[in-house]
């Protein structure tokens, strides 16, 4: 029997880019041999020491997809637990600058529209984002 989950694990910080173009948005497939391996998300990853977590969404999305953005606001915040671990995980929506993306550091990328969310299947820490993107339709304008 496995102990319960405490705080004793260390956070793991992530930070997560929301691109947006015309009126779709950017998500990326897990690899396989990956964490939730095969699971849809959206495009970031660990924040490294001494980095915010806008260069770390630059770089993340730039590693991942060959994309270089500009994180905008801070969307939304979530701290969630796995049963090894725990992430905190921060979303910001992104504008993008230059770059097509291409599959460098992911399984496959989609442009998908508002109700085609509920196809994918997302890892169970960005519920509560998913539910922000069904209710708030104006989240998906492009950010200026």
């Amino acid at each position: 029997m496995t102990p319960p989950h405490s705080h004793s694990s260390p956070v793991i910080e992530v930070a997560a880019g929301l691109v947006f173009r015309q009126g779709k948005l950017l998500i990326t497939q897990r690899r396989a041999e990956d964490h939730l391996g095969g699971l849809w998300e959206f495009p970031g990853g660990k924040r490294e020491p001494g980095e915010s977590f806008q260069e770390c969404v630059r770089r993340e999305l730039h590693e991942e997809l060959g994309i270089l953005v500009d994180p905008k606001e801070l969307l939304t915040s979530i701290l969630h637990e796995y049963r090894e671990k725990t992430v905190h995980l921060k979303f910001f929506r992104c504008v993008l600058c230059e770059h097509e993306p291409r599959t460098l550091g992911c399984q496959a990328f989609e442009w998908i529209e508002p109700h085609q969310l509920q196809e994918f299947p997302f890892p169970e820490a960005d519920a509560q984002l998913l539910e922000l993107l069904k209710e708030t339709p104006s989240l998906w304008d492009s950010p200026r």
